[in-house]
């Protein structure tokens, strides 16, 4: 008998709690991995927090392009913030149980926070285009009024579009043992477990993602093209050098961002596995957060010459 069946008869309860799976079968490697992943975390919020600051305290960098930076590196604090410390608590405690609300707080959170992520990265590309195609229009396009509405768009649809999914995910009833295969509350984990037929949920979740993911990705690729078309035009090998410096680091970050969502998400559901899954899961919620602050500031000349210059000053603060 189905798990739905059982349900309708009442012989198998709902769900309370969820178990995450996590990485039970490295029980050797607990205590190495929740070493690995705080040194990671540590790493990915005190750089982002450093970029953050450096950008605050240097009027020269109060510019389109980096206001939408701080956007990004507050969001990429919260975003690892949102699965790592409760996957380093479950990598000590057992057992690894998480109630239904909080693994519904979770994903919202989450979820919220990478679908930002999607329009915030498309906000940045049309700075960019704007910048390098239309120099002359760039003050009156990109004013603060439009970066701030900009922002407040990737913020707002990130939210409403998530708190939307994920509210109609957890009507679903969840029974049975209750684990989740996963070191994180997952949308199609979760929605696994659900008692009853969710083919019509899986959908409806692959077109929201194909409409909401797919098209800022698609607003990216046309900017960049568009970009691109431009800066061959340009007739010196030093202003194509130029123009293109300004734009290599959004490029790596959305091609690390896109590249393991869309490996994630857009592979055959037949090729998804539990430990797959779980690799490519660590690539976009640990590891691509961890590099961007590399990113943006061993590639950008004018951030490191900022934080080279505020530091110079505290210490010399320090020494008077």
């Amino acid at each position: 008998m189905s798990d739905s069946e059982l349900m309708r008869n009442g012989s198998l309860p709902l769900c309370i709690e969820f178990t995450l799976v996590a990485f039970s079968s490295l029980a050797e490697l607990q205590l190495v991995l929740f070493f690995v992943f705080l040194v990671i975390y540590l790493f990915t919020v005190g750089g982002n927090l450093i970029i953050i600051c450096v950008i605050w305290a240097t009027p020269s960098l109060h510019t389109p392009m980096y206001f939408f930076l701080i956007n990004l590196s507050f969001l990429e604090m919260c975003y690892i913030s949102s699965v790592v410390p409760q996957m380093l608590v479950h990598l000590l405690v057992h057992p690894k149980t998480i109630s239904v609300g909080a693994c519904a707080a979770q994903m919202y959170v989450f979820t919220i926070l990478g679908m930002t992520e999607c329009w915030l990265l498309a906000a940045m590309a049309y700075d960019r285009f704007v910048a390098i195609c239309y120099p002359l229009h760039y003050t009156v396009r990109m004013g603060p009024s439009v970066c701030l509405k900009l922002a407040g768009a990737s913020w707002m649809t990130g939210t409403v579009v998530e708190a939307v999914q994920i509210t109609w995910i957890f009507t679903l009833p969840f029974c049975g043992a209750g684990k989740i295969q996963h070191f994180f509350c997952d949308i199609m984990p979760v929605v696994k477990l659900a008692c009853v037929d969710t083919s019509q949920n899986e959908i409806v979740l692959f077109i929201f993602s194909l409409i909401f993911i797919m098209s800022p990705c698609l607003f990216i690729m046309c900017s960049y093209v568009r970009i691109l078309l431009t800066i061959l035009r340009i007739p010196s090998a030093a202003g194509r050098h130029k123009a293109f410096s300004t734009c290599s680091s959004h490029i790596l970050v959305v091609s690390l961002f896109y590249g393991t969502a869309l490996f994630t998400y857009a592979q055959p559901k037949s090729s998804h596995t539990p430990d797959t899954d779980k690799a490519t899961a660590l690539m976009y919620t640990v590891v691509t957060p961890a590099l961007n602050p590399v990113i943006y500031t061993l590639r950008n000349k004018e951030v490191k010459e900022a934080f080279r210059k505020v530091t110079q000053r505290k210490l010399l603060r320090q020494m008077d």
